[in-house]
């Protein structure tokens, strides 16, 4: 028998879950709090929210899905609360962006201080 103070833990999941999908461009990005049965995977969520035909220039096909900034794959299970984020290409490799930028930041010290 339970005593009145204490707390009593259901272990039935629940038949709907609350999820955040979210897509994001340069200027712009997009959020929906979704409600889905639990069970749903991350790919099932991106398209019942509809939120890639909000951004038509993004490509499905090359995009990946992260949860909370982690990729999953498409049949990846939703945990209620979880956000699920559409993942776009990287369009330049962020190595070599640095090593691109730190050598313009020589040339450019070199030529300032050599002139």
């Amino acid at each position: 028998m339970l005593s009145g103070g204490a707390r009593v833990r259901c272990i039935v999941a629940p038949e709907r879950i609350r999820v955040l999908v979210v897509c994001a461009e340069a200027g712009r990005q997009t959020r929906l709090d979704l409600e889905v049965e639990a069970g749903c995977s991350a790919g099932e969520a991106l398209i019942r929210s509809g939120i890639l035909a909000m951004h038509p220039d993004i490509d499905a096909s090359a995009c990946g899905i992260g949860i909370f900034g982690r990729e999953v794959t498409r049949d990846h299970r939703l945990c209620d609360g979880d956000r699920v984020e559409v993942l776009r290409p990287l369009l330049e490799d962020p190595r070599e962006r640095r090593r691109r930028l730190a050598k313009q930041g020589k040339a450019a010290a070199k030529k300032a201080g050599g002139s």
